[in-house]
Protein backbone atom coordinates (compact mmCIF):
# COMPACT_ATOMS: atom_id res chain seq x y z
CA UNK A 1 0.00 0.00 0.00
CA UNK A 2 1.41 3.42 -0.96
CA UNK A 3 1.08 6.44 1.57
CA UNK A 4 1.62 9.84 0.79
CA UNK A 5 2.00 12.88 3.30
CA UNK A 6 2.28 16.40 2.68
CA UNK A 7 4.14 18.82 4.84
CA UNK A 8 5.41 22.28 4.64
CA UNK A 9 2.21 24.31 3.79
CA UNK A 10 1.63 27.61 6.13
CA UNK A 11 0.39 31.05 6.30
CA UNK A 12 3.21 33.55 4.13
CA UNK A 13 2.72 36.77 2.92
CA UNK A 14 2.87 37.59 -0.91
CA UNK A 15 6.28 37.52 -2.25
CA UNK A 16 7.49 34.67 0.14
CA UNK A 17 8.95 31.06 0.00
CA UNK A 18 7.60 27.84 0.66
CA UNK A 19 9.05 24.32 0.63
CA UNK A 20 6.51 21.22 0.56
CA UNK A 21 7.75 17.97 1.20
CA UNK A 22 5.99 14.65 0.19
CA UNK A 23 6.91 11.66 1.61
CA UNK A 24 6.10 8.10 0.01
CA UNK A 25 6.02 4.94 1.61
CA UNK A 26 6.41 1.47 0.15
CA UNK A 27 9.34 0.19 -2.19
CA UNK A 28 9.68 1.15 -5.90
CA UNK A 29 9.03 5.43 -5.28
CA UNK A 30 11.80 5.95 -7.86
CA UNK A 31 10.04 4.22 -10.67
CA UNK A 32 7.04 6.25 -10.83
CA UNK A 33 6.89 9.91 -11.93
CA UNK A 34 5.58 11.97 -9.48
CA UNK A 35 3.51 14.87 -9.50
CA UNK A 36 1.86 18.45 -7.15
CA UNK A 37 -1.61 19.43 -7.87
CA UNK A 38 -3.58 22.40 -6.01
CA UNK A 39 -7.18 23.22 -5.24
CA UNK A 40 -8.73 26.54 -4.08
CA UNK A 41 -12.05 26.62 -2.14
CA UNK A 42 -14.67 26.51 -5.32
CA UNK A 43 -12.08 25.55 -8.25
CA UNK A 44 -11.37 22.28 -9.48
CA UNK A 45 -7.95 20.52 -8.67
CA UNK A 46 -5.29 21.93 -10.79
CA UNK A 47 -1.89 20.66 -11.90
CA UNK A 48 1.01 22.34 -10.45
CA UNK A 49 4.39 20.86 -11.26
CA UNK A 50 5.23 16.70 -12.50
CA UNK A 51 8.89 15.07 -12.11
CA UNK A 52 10.09 12.06 -13.88
CA UNK A 53 11.63 8.80 -11.97
CA UNK A 54 14.93 10.34 -12.44
CA UNK A 55 14.16 13.78 -11.42
CA UNK A 56 15.51 14.22 -15.41
CA UNK A 57 12.64 16.36 -16.52
CA UNK A 58 10.33 18.38 -15.10
CA UNK A 59 7.15 19.91 -16.15
CA UNK A 60 5.15 22.79 -14.76
CA UNK A 61 2.03 24.78 -15.12
CA UNK A 62 2.39 27.93 -16.77
CA UNK A 63 1.19 29.77 -13.99
CA UNK A 64 3.91 28.17 -11.63
CA UNK A 65 6.29 28.60 -14.46
CA UNK A 66 9.51 30.68 -13.21
CA UNK A 67 8.03 30.42 -9.41
CA UNK A 68 8.17 27.00 -8.75
CA UNK A 69 10.86 24.02 -8.99
CA UNK A 70 9.82 20.26 -7.85
CA UNK A 71 12.60 17.59 -7.28
CA UNK A 72 12.89 14.43 -5.98
CA UNK A 73 15.15 12.49 -3.96
CA UNK A 74 14.96 8.80 -4.49
CA UNK A 75 17.12 7.91 -1.56
CA UNK A 76 14.51 9.56 0.74
CA UNK A 77 11.63 8.39 -1.16
CA UNK A 78 10.40 12.44 -1.10
CA UNK A 79 9.37 14.86 -3.98
CA UNK A 80 9.45 18.47 -2.93
CA UNK A 81 7.43 22.05 -4.15
CA UNK A 82 10.16 24.88 -3.72
CA UNK A 83 7.47 28.02 -4.24
CA UNK A 84 9.46 31.37 -4.61
CA UNK A 85 7.46 34.45 -4.77
CA UNK A 86 3.85 33.55 -3.90
CA UNK A 87 0.87 35.35 -4.64
CA UNK A 88 -2.42 35.36 -3.06
CA UNK A 89 -3.54 33.44 -5.77
CA UNK A 90 -1.51 30.52 -5.17
CA UNK A 91 -3.65 30.18 -1.77
CA UNK A 92 -4.52 26.34 -2.10
CA UNK A 93 -4.65 23.19 -0.61
CA UNK A 94 -1.50 21.06 -2.30
CA UNK A 95 -1.70 17.70 -2.97
CA UNK A 96 0.98 15.78 -4.15
CA UNK A 97 0.24 11.79 -6.30
CA UNK A 98 2.44 9.50 -7.21
CA UNK A 99 1.33 8.51 -11.21
CA UNK A 100 -0.09 5.09 -12.48
CA UNK A 101 2.96 5.21 -15.13
CA UNK A 102 4.53 8.01 -16.68
CA UNK A 103 4.61 11.66 -16.70
CA UNK A 104 1.16 13.11 -16.29
CA UNK A 105 -0.78 16.67 -16.48
CA UNK A 106 -3.99 15.17 -15.51
CA UNK A 107 -5.16 13.87 -12.21
CA UNK A 108 -6.28 11.00 -13.84
CA UNK A 109 -2.85 9.81 -14.47
CA UNK A 110 -2.26 9.35 -10.87
CA UNK A 111 -2.99 6.77 -8.57
CA UNK A 112 -2.17 7.77 -5.24
CA UNK A 113 -2.93 10.73 -3.25
CA UNK A 114 -1.38 12.74 0.14
CA UNK A 115 -4.15 14.54 2.37
CA UNK A 116 -2.79 18.02 1.11
CA UNK A 117 -1.13 20.86 3.15
CA UNK A 118 -2.34 23.81 3.07
CA UNK A 119 -0.72 27.15 1.58
CA UNK A 120 -1.95 30.44 2.20
CA UNK A 121 -0.51 33.75 0.86
CA UNK A 122 -1.77 37.10 2.57
CA UNK A 123 -1.23 40.20 0.38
Amino acid sequence: QVQLVESGGRLVQAGGSLRLSCVASGRSFSSYAMGWFRQAPGKEREFVAAINWSGGNTYYADSVKGRFTISRDNAKNTVYLQMNSLRPEDTALYYCARATHGIAWRASGYAYWGQGTQVTVSS
